[in-house]
């Protein structure tokens, strides 16, 4: 099981998802294209109509797990100021370091983040 973080990890994780929402809202500010479709009476040849359409919807796909993200580092926040961070939001024991530091907006322990992806198949 792991230990739960010292106050310098704390620290340095909320500064992390900080940084996180930071250049979240900032891809979002700066994604551009997806809200044009694309005419068709538009003199750009059948496969670039198509080319156009994929990459739109490339960059709504881009726009969505962006947003997504966005609100799981949120609702991160909203637990280190609750004091709630670094405990797994279902079974309350303490999350890694190690796992934090990679994704610090995981609400869940590996094993329970590894039971809810089970379930979903």
């Amino acid at each position: 099981m792991p230990e739960p973080l010292t106050d310098a990890e704390f620290d340095a994780l909320a500064a992390k998802l900080r940084e996180l929402e930071v250049a979240l809202e900032a891809q979002l500010d700066s994604a551009t294209g997806d809200g044009k479709p694309v005419a068709l009476d538009t003199a750009i040849g059948r496969v670039s109509r198509v080319d156009a359409i994929q990459q739109q919807q490339m960059v709504k796909a881009t726009r969505e797990r962006a947003k997504g993200r966005l609100l799981q580092v949120r609702a991160a926040l909203e637990r280190v100021e609750d004091g709630d961070y670094g405990d797994c939001a279902k079974c309350g024991e303490p999350i890694g370091f190690g796992r934090l530091d990679a994704r610090p907006e995981t609400p869940l322990c590996v094993t329970c983040q590894s039971d809810a992806e089970a379930r979903r198949r």
